[in-house]
């Protein structure tokens, strides 16, 4: 991670069509780690929801090391559910059919990972992971209303009708959708944090609270060289979104006090953290009673 140009940025990349703003930053990034591209498209982002989508396309390059370098997707969610015996999109012969209903970024990706089913009748599911572009024939982005949450962030549901796909090596839910629950939490933790750490050097924020937003980073950089699957990583990483909870009252208190603009934003979008809470406590779990056994 190149701390010297994360402690000397000041500028911010304005938003705009997420695909530009996207195709913006990774020319000031350049080829570098996934991590460095959360952290840095953190710190460039003008909106805590384009400090997420950084952090959420250094997860996908973490999860795919050879993921095209356009924006892209991850399509997992049917019927709010992400459970494997919930899904019905299936891939045979590499043809994709089905919906996914909550896809990030949708109509501005480039290429999107879809999981699938790929078990024979009758079996218990079993998951592969296809890669289509979109805009190819049976691929097809419905928008979304907004959310009130990061509406800056588009969401869409994605249809695939005989779709040609890519499938890549491994099971669909160990080596993907599992893993990048913990990708995404940690790659998106480093991007707001990156996103407070530069509102705080904008804001003339206590050197205190500064320094502590320094070392959440430097503790997520840690994380990010552990082995995503680890009982001790999803402990370590829990100990790092309690630091983060940690500093909410004084990050808090800082924006109440500082320019409008960040407040508003703050206060839009704080809570973006809380959408997988339910899961990472269950992990967190599952991670102690492994140690303990």
């Amino acid at each position: 991670m190149p701390w010297q140009t994360l402690l000397h940025t000041r500028e911010r990349l304005a938003g705009g069509a997420l695909d530009d703003w996207y195709a913006a930053l990774l020319a000031q990034v350049g080829e570098d780690t996934p991590f460095t591209l959360a952290v840095l498209g953190g710190r460039l982002a003008a909106t805590p929801g384009l400090a997420f989508l950084a952090g959420y396309q250094g997860a996908l390059r973490a999860l795919w090391p050879a993921a095209p370098r356009t924006l892209g997707a991850l399509c997992v969610t049917e019927n709010r559910s992400t459970r494997p015996a919930d899904m019905s999109t299936r891939l045979d012969d590499l043809q994709l059919n089905g919906r996914k209903d909550f896809v990030t970024a949708a109509d501005a990706a480039d290429w999107l990972l879809v999981v699938a089913r790929v078990e024979a009748a009758g079996a218990s599911p079993q998951l592969a992971l296809g890669v289509v572009r979109n805009g190819d024939p049976g691929v097809r982005i419905e928008n979304l209303p907004a959310l009130a949450l990061m509406p800056d962030v588009s969401h869409g549901r994605l249809h695939l009708d005989n779709a040609h796909c890519e499938r890549l090596a491994g099971d669909g839910w160990d080596a993907y959708a599992k893993p990048f629950r913990t990708i995404e939490d940690l790659h998106v933790l480093s991007a707001l944090g990156a996103w407070l750490y530069g509102v705080g050097e904008d804001s003339g924020w206590p050197a205190a609270l500064q320094l502590r937003l320094l070392g959440l980073l430097a503790g997520c950089a840690e994380v990010s060289c552990l082995c995503v699957g680890a009982a001790t990583t999803h402990v370590i990483l829990a100990g790092l979104f309690a630091q983060f909870a940690a500093l909410r009252n004084d990050v808090d208190a800082a924006m109440a006090a500082g320019p409008a603009q960040w407040a508003a934003l703050w206060q839009r979008d704080c809570n973006l953290l809380e959408i997988a809470r339910t899961a990472r406590e269950k992990r967190l779990q599952n991670a102690l009673a492994t140690l303990q056994a």
